[in-house]
């Protein structure tokens, strides 16, 4: 009865995933799905949007490089060039989801990242004096990190002749090869998490003169989908373009994934990030995925989900908002420094667009999609500047401390 107890409430157990590994859970997932639909695609079961799949990929290597300084090229240090190659390579994805059009450039980004950059990542593997020899003499689990490292990279090689030539290989067999590099990376995925967990010194991230938190970059690389989200659907919604809703919503429940997995914020707000959390997190990779890939198919269910979870945390947020601050005695209240007051009122504008936003879903009609076009990039422009104040903040902070 004891052992039943215990394992029923594991799932409310903190969750030790880095923030590497869960990027690579979900590069990793996405190639699982990708390889497993590209057989009944290939029998013309189901269609396929292919810059979906481009868009996210691309999406996944900008997470890298703005949260880690990883680049497909080897690790750098988070400086600002590095920032924003990453924030414009996530714009490209975030472009290349949303409008059906060519994807000549995404797809030379992505050869470019997995052919030479799979190339350069095994010789720096293999030449660093820190990795190939050290792993080496370590021994243990470091020699599944060779193995793990070199399938990978060597497989990302190949995937790029894939993405240069997609006629080199039938789609099915195309969709092994995509399955084989899915559970590579997970594999690697798996090997890291136990090294970090060993070694937790090693999951230190590189310096630089970009400091921005997890949450912050989550927060950012949200306010550029909501913008250009926003600036899109006001030529969609007037019929000058193309326009992808299911890879709208697929991404946007894979951004929530994300943000679940790393620091367990949810979209109605944060909790302890546990195993439980990062199960709902998994299922939200996972419909967002398949959304990004097979167009329309999960578009009622997540415009539902996304709806009802905007409004939800909307509301949510503002009444903490509201009991965060009751009132005062007349003649007691303290002078409010001018960076909290336009914390507060950028939070709350935040808050009152999350659930116009979410109304918008669940009521389709009720407000023209230029208007929500216009809704979605102020909410895209009020994150940024909620992420500059957040900055602001840690300064002011660092600053005392060195005071104090």
């Amino acid at each position: 009865m004891h052992k039943t107890d215990r394992s029923e409430w594991a799932v409310l157990k903190e969750a030790d995933l880095p923030l590497e590994v869960v990027i690579l859970i979900i590069g990793g997932m996405a190639m699982l799905i990708v390889g497993v639909l590209l057989f009944p695609v290939s029998n013309g079961t189901l269609p396929y949007y292919e810059n979906g799949f481009y868009g996210l990929l691309l999406i996944i290597f900008a997470l890298q490089m703005i949260t880690l300084g990883k680049t497909p090229v080897g690790d750098m240090t988070r400086s600002k060039p590095v920032l924003a190659a990453g924030v414009i390579i996530a714009a490209v994805g975030i472009v290349t989801c949303f409008i059906p059009i060519s994807v000549y450039l995404p797809r030379v980004l992505l050869f470019l990242s997995f052919g030479p950059g799979g190339f350069l990542l095994l010789l720096q593997m293999c030449f660093a004096k820190d990795k190939l020899r050290c792993w080496s003499r370590y021994g243990g689990i470091f020699k599944h990190l060779i193995l793990g490292c070199a399938v990978v990279y060597l497989l990302s090689m190949f995937i790029a002749l894939l993405f240069w030539q997609r006629s080199l290989l039938t789609t099915p067999v195309s969709g092994v090869v995509v399955l084989i590099f899915g559970v590579a990376i997970l594999y690697l995925a798996g090997v890291l998490r136990k090294i970090y967990r060993m070694y937790p010194e090693a999951a230190t991230r590189p310096g630089g003169d970009v400091e921005l938190s997890t949450e912050q970059a989550m927060l950012l690389l949200t306010g550029v989908f909501m913008l250009l989200l926003g600036v899109r659907l006001v030529p969609v919604g007037l019929g000058l373009i193309p326009f992808s809703g299911s890879a709208q919503l697929g991404l946007l429940m894979v951004i929530f994934s994300v943000q679940m997995l790393a620091s367990g914020n949810t979209p109605i707000g944060p909790f302890p990030r546990s195993w439980l959390v990062v199960a709902f997190g998994l299922l939200f990779a996972a419909l967002g995925i398949v959304s990004c890939l097979i167009p329309e198919i999960l578009v009622p269910v997540l415009t539902i989900l996304v709806g009802v979870l905007n409004i939800f945390g909307g509301i949510i947020a503002l009444v903490k908002m509201r009991v965060s601050r009751p009132g005062h005695p007349v003649g007691a209240r303290e002078p409010i420094p001018p960076v909290l007051a336009r914390l507060s009122a950028v939070q709350l504008a935040m808050n009152l667009l999350s659930v116009m936003f979410g109304v918008s879903m669940l009521i389709p009609g009720m407000v023209p999609v230029p208007v929500i076009g216009v809704i979605l990039a102020v909410n895209g422009c009020v994150l940024l500047y909620l992420l500059s104040i957040l900055v602001e903040l840690d300064k002011i902070r660092g600053t005392m401390g060195r005071v104090t």
